[in-house]
């Protein structure tokens, strides 16, 4: 259990049926007399500005883009209680991994009962990239903007962290901060913050740049004092200021320790969708159910696909590729890997763009090449950074111009004058894999056409001849390994696969000629079984046969299906199996089409080798027999 769990009851205002001779008292009594008709006109100002605001949801290309309806296309996600008492460090690909593989829990919380009864102050709700935790809060807010929802809350104020960004060098008020934010607001004085129930919503702690000082921050404990936007918030979420106010915070795993334990009153995650929300989101996103049925067949087919449309930005993106692929009879080669997947994404945006924004069927090859190797250098030096958010600078500085953000399609613009503010734009890609998709092919290109292997801290070309594809694909290898938290594993599957020459075929024009060969491919193809069997950690091992699987080698897995199938079960007690069989029997029956409800570890080998072996098929399982 979370040490604070406090309720929300310990915070709320003093009761003013205490005896009036209590000068505070009286004071909000005749506070309350005199502003009993100027809260119900603020709260339906904002509502409706909400509802306006919130009601839509859009298809991730730019701003211009078409836009639908919220409740429409809206699938129900899982969210789960998470009652650790410790912060998962580990890297969101792998936990994505383990969670695509989750039974789905028997219940679900609901976004519309977070505050329902009072039990929290502050909750925060924690999941990786994509998974659905915006348009979760989106939800929320528009549910209580249509009176569908917390009835009980008199004002939603949400505060994404990007929108604070813009604003950390800035000293204010809290007063003054909303009035910037939601201009109606300027009707409310200092009290009604406190007389009425208010919910602040922090979205995207993972983006803050403020520094979060919630140590040598001032103390402040009036809406009306002023300091610096950082000082504002720690002082809120710590319960100085506005002690009965509701708050909540989303945040991808890794920025959650930026907050104390003991400011946080309960914890939740977003789980993404399960199998029947996944069909339930294609059969909503495409018009024409036969196709529906088509994409969700394709998508079966798949495992390392299937696996990954839990994430809900996911399954956009592959509804996005497979719509227009499967509805055109003259293409053939539908995607089956993750490189293939995020190869026709790319190439279908940059197309739709140019058609869009330029009125062209054809898109110029030289400017394609310009946005994919300017938008990856972006993508590379940001991720070695750590940011997924960007500004104005950062894209000026990879000789991004704001024509060629929008020709790309690939951004997501937040534009501050949606709040009354002209302070800048925000940028993001619109998933974390996309980025790492563009990394990849800037570092392979990088090394095709300059010979710099920019995964080197020094960056620098190599001096004693030129080192061949298999040498760089060996080093990125090596790199990955040595991670403790596995953040270049997705990056290295993208890598290896752009060095496929099949998947090099839209990019010709980066790429004088091949860029790799059968020799290079077999090279690299047995250093990465070298080191499977080298007794790489479990989730290393899995993360190398996905790798394998980039580069269509299935020669492993293949051997130990074949083992399987003459054992007649999957009784292994009596058998010895080497390391590099031991990963390919794990790779096997996370990616098996049977859900993993239960593992009965007595058909094993009773030894802890075996145990530590199969830790992440237990993880991935309900119930450990």
């Amino acid at each position: 259990m979370y040490p604070s769990r406090r309720s929300y009851h310990q915070y709320c205002c003093p009761n003013i049926l205490q005896p009036l001779y209590n000068p505070y008292n009286l004071l909000l009594l005749i506070h309350v007399f005199l502003s009993e008709g100027l809260t119900p006109a603020c709260q339906q100002s904002l509502k409706s500005y909400l509802k306006e605001k919130f009601q839509k949801i859009y298809e991730r290309i730019s701003h211009h883009t078409t836009s639908t309806l919220l409740n429409e296309i809206y699938t129900e996600l899982y969210v789960t209680e998470d009652g650790s008492e410790e912060f998962n460090n580990e890297h969101e690909v792998r936990q994505i991994e383990t969670a695509s593989r989750r039974p789905s829990p028997e219940t679900s919380i609901k976004c519309s009962d977070l505050f329902e009864n009072d039990v929290f102050r502050t909750v925060l709700t924690k999941g990786v990239a994509g998974i659905g935790k915006t348009i979760f809060v989106q939800k929320f807010i528009l549910d209580w903007a249509e009176g569908k929802s917390n009835h009980g809350v008199n004002f939603i104020f949400p505060l994404p962290f990007r929108e604070l960004n813009l604003m950390r060098n800035e000293f204010l008020s809290l007063e003054n901060l909303l009035h910037k934010f939601f201009p109606d607001t300027k009707q409310l004085r200092p009290l009604d913050y406190v007389h009425n129930k208010v919910l602040f919503i922090f979205d995207g702690l993972d983006e803050s740049q403020l520094p979060l000082d919630f140590h040598n921050n001032e103390r402040l404990t009036t809406v009306t004092q002023v300091a610096s936007v950082d000082a504002l918030i720690t002082n809120l979420i710590k319960g100085n200021l506005l002690r009965s106010a509701l708050l909540w915070i989303t945040s991808r795993p890794a920025a959650v320790s930026q907050i104390p334990l003991d400011c946080i009153d309960h914890v939740t995650e977003v789980q993404g969708f399960n199998d029947h929300q996944k069909e339930e989101y294609f059969r909503k996103k495409i018009i024409d159910q036969s196709l529906a049925n088509r994409i969700i067949k394709h998508i079966k087919s798949s495992r390392s696909l299937y696996s990954m449309c839990h994430i809900p930005v996911f399954c956009w993106i592959a509804a996005t590729v497979l719509e227009e692929m499967l509805g055109d009879a003259e293409i053939k080669e539908i995607p089956k890997t993750l490189t293939q997947m995020f190869t026709r994404f790319l190439i279908f945006q940059i197309k739709q763009s140019g058609q869009k924004y330029q009125g062209k069927t054809e898109t110029d090859p030289d400017k394609i090449n310009e946005v994919v190797w300017k938008l990856g250098k972006l993508a590379f030096h940001k991720l070695e950074e750590g940011n997924l958010v960007f500004y104005e600078e950062d894209l000026k500085q990879c000789g991004i111009d704001r024509e060629m953000s929008i020709f790309s399609g690939l951004f997501t613009q937040i534009f501050t004058q949606d709040f009354g503010l002209h302070i800048g734009k925000v940028f993001s890609f619109v998933h974390l894999t996309v980025q790492e998709f563009l990394a990849a092919l800037y570092a392979f290109f990088s090394f095709i056409l300059n010979n710099k292997n920019v995964l080197e801290k020094t960056g620098l070309r190599h001096c004693f001849g030129k080192s061949t594809v298999s040498d760089f694909l060996k080093h990125a290898v090596n790199k990955a390994l040595e991670s403790k938290n596995g953040h270049l594993d997705l990056f290295l599957r993208f890598l290896l696969g752009l060095s496929v020459e099949s998947n090099q075929t839209f990019f010709r024009g980066l790429l004088p000629q091949s860029a790799s060969s059968s020799d290079s491919k077999e090279a690299t193809v047995n250093y990465i079984k070298r080191k499977i069997r080298e007794n790489a950690s479990p989730e290393k091992s899995i993360n190398l046969f996905h790798c394998l699987n980039e580069l269509n080698d299935l020669s492993l897995v293949h051997e130990i299906q074949r083992f399987l199938s003459t054992s007649g079960s999957y009784c292994l007690r009596d058998s010895k199996l080497s390391p590099a069989q031991w990963s390919a029997l794990v790779f096997v029956l996370l990616n098996s089409e049977e859900k993993l409800d239960e593992i009965e570890l007595c058909k094993y080998d009773p030894s802890e080798e075996c145990l530590q072996r199969l830790f992440p098929v237990v993880k991935a399982s309900r119930k450990a027999l």
